[in-house]
């Protein structure tokens, strides 16, 4: 569904040169649900960027089933960490949904549906003709969930999309995201600095070196399917893996370290 190939991304000014990745080459599988995690600054946000056809890599390629993304594609939606700046204060709930679904020239019946359908998805159904002004933190993220969800994509990016709400609203919308992708099975990389949460969320955490970037290790998360908070997080399964990923990112920080493996 989702192919990465020897994304690299430099970045010049007349003072300097900045290798931000190096040599990022992975896959994601149709339906399947990844995290991706590293160290502080290691140029995740790049990496989304340009997956997302919002940056162009200066060595590599991206492609989208098949086909090189040369910019935004169609089947592929993105929700950031400043849900705020992504809707519009002066649009209803409702209409920002649907908003990006006018672009792709569906029909009102259609639209309705689709609306309808990922408010319902998201528990915010009864706010469809609120402001997201009037809304919390974390109903305005699901808002933004919702938006992508109604666009029926086929790959979604999640750029640390919880970075900005409270322990409480992070672990329900956690669990959304398993609702949801259960529900949709939409192809998901999901970016978070948690390493908690990658290890609660994913089937895979991919885990990135220090910058310049490069896969350091690709690790499968076999936890039971069915996750919930109390029962997830504190089994010993759960630790172990944490304790993977952890001592992973802890020797990436360090510069002469060593790779995955050694």
């Amino acid at each position: 569904m989702l192919d990465v190939r020897g994304i690299k991304k430099v970045y010049e000014s007349k003072d300097r040169t900045v290798e931000a990745v190096r040599d990022l080459t992975f896959t994601l599988e149709a339906g399947e649900l990844a995290c991706l995690v590293g160290p502080s600054g290691c140029g995740k946000t790049t990496l989304l960027k340009i997956m997302s056809g919002l940056l162009e890599p200066t060595d590599g390629e991206v492609l989208l089933e098949g086909k090189r993304v040369a910019g935004p594609p169609p089947g592929m939606a993105v929700v950031f960490q400043e849900y705020g700046r992504s809707l519009f204060p002066w649009m209803t709930v409702r209409e920002n949904v649907e908003l990006p679904l006018k672009q792709k020239k569906l029909d009102a019946g259609r639209r309705t549906q689709l609306v309808e359908e990922s408010l319902a998805a998201v528990g915010l159904a009864e706010a469809h003709a609120a402001y997201p002004w009037q809304l919390s933190g974390g109903m305005q993220q699901r808002v933004a969930i919702a938006r992508a969800v109604a666009y029926e994509p086929h790959v979604l990016l999640m750029d640390e999309p919880f970075a900005a709400v409270d322990a409480q609203t992070r672990a329900d919308l956690e669990d959304l995201i398993r609702d949801l992708w259960h529900r949709f099975k939409v192809t998901t990389l999901f970016v978070t600095h948690d390493i908690d949460e990658a290890v609660y969320l994913g089937q895979r955490v991919l885990i990135l070196s220090n910058s310049p970037t490069v896969i350091r290790d690709d690790l499968a998360i076999d936890l039971p399917d069915q996750r919930d908070q109390l029962t997830t997080r504190s089994s010993p399964r759960f630790a172990e893996l944490r304790a993977r990923v952890y001592e992973q990112i802890h020797r990436a920080k360090t510069p002469a370290a060593e790779p995955a493996g050694a």
